[in-house]
């Protein structure tokens, strides 16, 4: 049973009991198993048993991703290695990959938050359960997998790639749930209006999303042209996986599942935590974890939490979808931007496809932002006029949200790479 009543929507002042006495005990683990953490504690003067309060967390060390980097491959590991079912580890495209370690206990922990993923998405033991996140190392994957399993569905094992093929099965087996990136969703969207197929035809219900910001625009994009609930659930390779949080019916942010995780927001500049309702940094604690637990994690997502009941009656804290990642933000001529913010103008706009890049650039020491974005077919072949008009729109838009002119560029339908997994939006020619 998945939907887990006594947990889900505990008083917050019991929770914070359990909260506290596993926090003292992974302070504990890790102090005595993982070097790095004996001198990251000791550098700061701090033992586990100073731990009497979970105000106390704040005194803690952090740690970043680089430090898995520098103790690669299983230097952070708190549990001996013959007690290691499974290891993943990032795609990082720069040096060594961040390796995590999973004992059987961590796996099982991990496939119970992904089938309670599962159940904000309506989903149970009859739902047929379609995985075309990436198979292999990236955590993806296996952890939706696993979890569909773990609630008793059918679980089709598909991974990415293979759109035209994704869409037979779906229509064959009956697929009524779908895991993948939501821009994944929108070209399978895509696709399936260019094979003519309407997706009412299909048993498809929900889809639970996520491996990338995304926006509540174009959350409604994918509920809109796939017919569906769109779930968005966050979770990151270091923590865990998916199934860190995941939002429900009502969209008032993603629970985060505050029995295994301990988030806070600080300040990405001063690293001061910040007070509930505040936008910063995510940090996050794990608390019930064996094989590598990490101790104030930062994130670099960039969002907030909040503590109020949700409308479905859970208590754990909400956090806002991810507006961008702190260290993905990009600074134009000093003004702070997320792809996410230029998204959201984009998907409001009638005869442009969700299908975008940024490219930045640098010319004589000044930067500039192009925006290329794909139009309806149909504009794209009418007059000139037309297509200046709604230049000239997105343009204005852009900046009213940003505060720096842009320029776009109106492009063909289909010239802007697809992916089948996370979405490239971003060039950055000044690197």
């Amino acid at each position: 049973m998945y939907w887990n009543k006594e947990i889900e929507c505990m008083d917050r002042e019991q929770l914070g009991l359990i909260q506290l006495e596993k926090l003292k005990a992974t302070a504990k683990k890790v102090y005595e198993n993982v070097p790095f953490y004996k001198k990251a504690f000791d550098d700061k003067g701090i033992r586990p048993e100073d731990i009497r309060r979970l105000d106390d967390l704040k005194h803690l060390p952090f740690t970043v991703k680089n430090d898995l980097r520098d103790n690669y491959p299983f230097g952070l590991f708190a549990a001996k290695q013959e007690d290691i079912v499974r290891v993943h580890a990032s795609s990082g495209t720069t040096g060594k990959p961040t390796v995590v370690g999973y004992t059987k206990r961590d796996i099982k922990n991990w496939a119970d938050l992904m089938a309670r993923t599962y159940v904000f998405a309506g989903g149970n033991k009859n739902s047929v359960i379609q995985v075309a996140y990436g198979y292999g190392l990236f955590t993806g994957g296996l952890g939706a997998h696993y979890g569909a399993e773990a609630l008793g569905a059918m679980t089709v094992p598909v991974s990415g790639g293979n759109t035209k093929r994704q869409i037979m099965l779906m229509q064959d087996f009956g697929t009524t749930i779908i895991a993948c990136t939501p821009s994944y969703a929108l070209f399978m969207a895509e696709t399936m209006e260019d094979m003519g197929i309407d997706p009412k035809s299909l048993k498809l219900e929900a889809g639970v999303f996520g491996a990338e910001p995304w926006t509540e625009a174009m959350r409604t994009e994918i509920e809109h042209r796939l017919g569906i609930l769109a779930i968005d659930i966050y979770g990151l390779s270091e923590i865990m996986g998916p199934g860190v949080a995941t939002d429900c019916e009502y969209k008032q942010g993603l629970h985060i599942s505050e029995d295994f995780f301990l988030p806070e927001i600080i300040d990405p500049d001063t690293l001061e935590p910040l007070p509930y309702g505040e936008k910063g940094e995510l940090v996050i604690t794990t608390i019930d974890k064996d094989g590598i637990p990490l101790i104030r994690y930062r994130t670099r997502d960039i969002t907030s939490l909040h503590e109020q009941t949700c409308g479905c009656g859970r208590t754990m804290v909400r956090m806002d979808k991810v507006l961008g990642r702190s260290d993905d933000m990009l600074i134009i001529r000093g003004v702070n931007v997320f792809p996410s913010q230029i998204e959201s103008v984009l998907v409001e706009m009638a005869d442009v496809s969700p299908h975008y890049q940024i490219v930045v650039d640098r010319a004589s020491n000044v930067d500039s932002l192009e925006v290329q974005v794909e139009v309806s077919a149909a504009l794209f072949s009418d007059e000139i006029k037309r297509l200046e008009d709604l230049r000239n729109k997105i343009e204005a838009e852009i900046q009213s949200v940003l505060g720096i002119g842009v320029t776009v560029t109106l492009v063909e339908p289909k010239t802007i790479e697809r992916s089948m997994g996370k979405a490239k939006r971003v060039i950055d020619n000044r690197k």
